[in-house]
């Protein structure tokens, strides 16, 4: 706790009242959604419980696929459950030229989205869709940190009880949205084009398989985060 209040002390916006921000912490809420915004990859992102709180896990699959995309001129990327719009906001100041449409099923994270759009100055084509379903171009990259927790798995209840589970949890083992993505992908890649995930720590083997039905002539690369665990999947097309 004495951390988080340091965190507040330190991040607070100056007209928010620091009692009652430590209340909320006390009760339970995590320190991100007090602030408002958390430091994403060195933008300002903003976040409420409508959107999933960016992860240093997510910084790198965007560093990642930034390097993994420097082969391409003028990139056109899609990103499939944009929560926060962390992810197209952050690729569009790393590639300026890129073009980018980023989707989710929830109104209420797309106007966190958009706002964050707004407040890094950048332009992203945001719209609503359940993955594919309104998807209507191929892209050079398709990008996806979905959700991928069990419904039995433990977590902890900070997070439980404050970030939405429509962005947590998934079905079959965790997997459903993997298998969705990938078995319908190729519709929507050109044929150079990479596929990048992140995952849960223990869905690598079941994904890079699932990768293999689909994509036989892929290159499958598995790479681990900074602590060593089995974080992000990219398929990639030459």
């Amino acid at each position: 706790m004495k951390e988080e209040i340091e965190y507040l002390k330190k991040y607070l916006h100056r007209e928010d009242n620091l009692e009652e921000a430590i209340k909320r912490l006390e009760n339970g809420e995590p320190v991100q959604y007090i602030v408002g915004d958390v430091n994403f990859y060195g933008n300002t992102i903003k976040v409420n419980k409508n959107v999933l709180i960016p992860r240093r896990e997510t910084e790198e699959l965007v560093e990642k696929t930034y390097n993994y995309l420097k082969s391409f001129n003028n990139p056109t990327i899609l990103d499939i459950g944009t929560g926060s719009g962390c992810i197209p906001v952050t690729l569009k100041k790393l590639i300026p030229t890129s073009s980018i449409d980023a989707v989710d099923i929830s109104e209420e994270a797309l106007e966190v989205a958009k706002e964050n759009a707004q407040l890094n100055k950048v332009i992203i084509n945001f719209f609503k869709s359940d993955i594919f379903n309104n998807v209507q171009k191929k892209y050079d990259c398709i990008i996806s940190n979905p959700p991928y927790i069990r419904y039995d798995e433990k977590i902890m209840d900070i997070v439980k009880n404050n970030e939405p589970h429509l962005a947590l949890y998934a079905e079959d083992n965790g997997l459903y949205f993997y298998k969705k993505i990938i078995s319908e992908a190729s519709k929507y890649l050109k044929e150079k084009s990479i596929l990048a995930f992140e995952i849960g720590s223990e869905q690598a083997l079941d994904i890079i398989n699932i990768a293999k039905e689909y994509f036989k002539d892929a290159k499958i690369i598995s790479e681990k985060d900074l602590q060593h665990f089995d974080r992000f999947i990219f398929i990639i097309n030459e």
